[in-house]
């Protein structure tokens, strides 16, 4: 049985074995799935975009007539160098491919087939595990280690520090997809390009709307001093595992537009007018309970919050075992109080 695990995945990757020809990637990371086989085909043929040094073949056109994948794994090249073949598995079995060519092994031919989760039982997954010239190989969502070098590789190659919380922020927004996290990384890198290292407060800028966690009810609730709404939103992105520090960071943002806004709205203009230019891009969705907060507000008690949000930031970071609890007490001072107006 030649089912690749743990550390036999990262050795094979880095040199994979030319007595083991045939490579199934599976599992329910498709972002990994595909970084691997891109990896793995680049290092298999001189030129990737050569239609005759590299073959790409569909699972489900295979299943009619699997000896096509035979025929093209035996041909020898006309003007010689290596070849391989790309094949994205579908819904149907084209398994018995895999077992003519497991009696008659592929010379300089590298065959990398890509699918979805497999069932133990399935028959191309366990016609790559039986044959001695292939392996399979799981491609599962990243652990806490993997998002953890993840980061690190990528941010070193920008020559790049990241604070203990912004990191903590980030991995909570990362995974389930390697290639979604890595653009992601990228994205914040070349964000805080020129900057010695990246804060909470790029992460809350730039990767939050990877996360898929709608931070927006926690902190539109607190403002508007809605706080049953407020503790609802916040239990639920706690349970999600939102690192606190995230959302604390983005009511810091918040209460800086409100404050701005409410100056315009001191100097005559408009609630309108104020929401426009502090929040140019609010979404329509929001802009009742954010024009709550904003005229309930005063310029003083705005301020006021600018410092205990402040103040709480650095709690947490003194004392990260107790961030929830420092969190859920500073929102629910800022719900408290916004209740009360002025």
């Amino acid at each position: 049985m030649t089912a690749l695990r743990g550390k036999e995945i990262d050795s094979f990757l880095a040199r994979p074995d030319p007595a083991r020809p045939i490579i199934l990637l599976y599992g329910p990371d498709a972002g990994l799935v595909r970084e691997r086989a891109d990896a793995l085909l680049a290092s298999a043929v001189d030129d990737p975009n050569d239609p005759f040094s590299m073959v790409k073949m569909d699972g489900d056109d295979l299943a009619a007539e699997p000896s096509r994948l035979v025929d093209e794994a035996m041909t020898v090249p006309l003007f010689g160098g290596r070849r391989a073949i790309r094949i994205r598995a579908g819904t149907r079995n084209f398994a018995s491919g895999i077992d003519t060519l497991a009696e008659m092994p592929p010379k300089d031919c590298r065959i990398v087939i890509e699918a979805g989760e497999l069932r133990p039982d399935a028959p191309l997954r366990k016609a790559c595990e039986r044959a001695k010239n292939a392996v399979a190989i799981a491609c599962y969502a990243d652990t806490e280690r993997d998002l953890a070098k993840l980061i690190d590789d990528e941010l070193r190659a920008s020559n790049l520090r990241i604070a203990p919380d912004a990191r903590a922020a980030l991995s909570a927004l990362l995974g389930g997809d390697r290639q979604a996290s890595r653009n992601e990384i990228r994205k914040l890198a070349l964000y805080a390009h020129g900057a010695r290292e990246i804060t909470l407060a790029d992460v809350v800028a730039i990767v939050t709307d990877a996360s898929g966690l709608a931070l927006d009810p926690i902190i539109d609730g607190a403002f508007a001093g809605r706080v049953a709404e407020m503790e609802t939103a916040f239990a639920k992105a706690m349970a999600a595992g939102t690192y606190p520090g995230m959302i604390i960071a983005s009511a810091q943002r918040q209460a800086a537009q409100l404050h701005k806004a409410r100056l315009l709205m001191d100097e005559g203009r408009s609630a309108t007018e104020a929401m426009d230019s502090g929040f140019p891009r609010l979404h329509f969705s929001r802009k009742t309970l954010v024009e709550t907060a904003l005229r309930q507000a005063s310029t003083e008690r705005l301020l006021k919050t600018i410092a205990q949000l402040a103040e709480a930031a650095f709690d947490m970071r003194k004392q990260s075992d107790l961030a929830i609890t420092i969190a859920q007490r500073a929102l629910l001072s800022i719900a408290v109080n916004a209740r009360r107006r002025g």
